[in-house]
């Protein structure tokens, strides 16, 4: 009954099938969103969603079974404690499939799959976190890293313009002396080689 066998078989074995996927699904949940063909965005829709109900239900052996599937400790930490319960009172449908234009190259259809729910994440900009850091109005924080990035270069322009210490200069001569004198000593060679011809 090849009819109830039908799935996506993606021009792949199994091995590279299910790598494809589980590789898929880990960056779907590490990023929230991912960009790939309109196919394979469709073969690893259902196996996340799966997943994602997996972390709905905080038990050993759930987490044991997205263990088998992402392979990362970290991953399926992060799946159980950040990502399912943004999904705690939706019954299905955690991911969807936006689609994109077709790829330059090959004319494949693109598409988006990402998740319903995200995890807003506040950006803040680093000055902004040198001033938190430093207890600093975010508006004089811009002048302080200006002044240290500006410290900064003038101290790097004095250590070049700076002689080297004696022992470094002791260590030049005593290369350059050795090179010479190899040089020299190869020269001989090579004459006492040829007035023996």
């Amino acid at each position: 009954m090849r009819h109830r066998k039908h799935r996506r078989r993606l021009q792949r074995s199994h091995n590279e099938r299910a790598a494809l996927i589980n590789g898929l699904i880990k960056n779907l949940l590490t990023h929230q969103s991912i960009r790939t063909t309109h196919v394979k965005a469709k073969a690893a829709q259902s196996m996340a969603d799966r997943v994602i109900t997996l972390g709905k239900d905080d038990s050993v052996h759930s987490r044991r079974q997205a263990l088998r599937i992402l392979g990362d400790r970290t991953l399926v930490r992060r799946l159980f404690t950040e990502i399912a319960p943004l999904f705690k009172n939706r019954q299905g449908g955690y991911t969807r499939v936006l689609h994109l234009d077709y790829r330059k190259g090959d004319g494949a259809p693109m598409a988006i799959l990402e998740l319903v729910d995200k995890k807003q994440v506040p950006l803040k900009p680093a000055k902004a976190k040198k001033a938190a850091a430093g207890k600093i109005a975010p508006s004089q924080a811009h002048t302080h890293a200006e002044a240290d990035s500006a410290a900064e270069v003038t101290e790097t322009k004095k250590s070049r313009r700076e002689a080297p210490t004696q022992a470094e200069q002791m260590g030049e001569k005593g290369k350059s002396g050795e090179k010479k004198e190899n040089f020299v000593q190869n020269l001989k060679k090579f004459f006492k080689r040829k007035g023996q011809e």
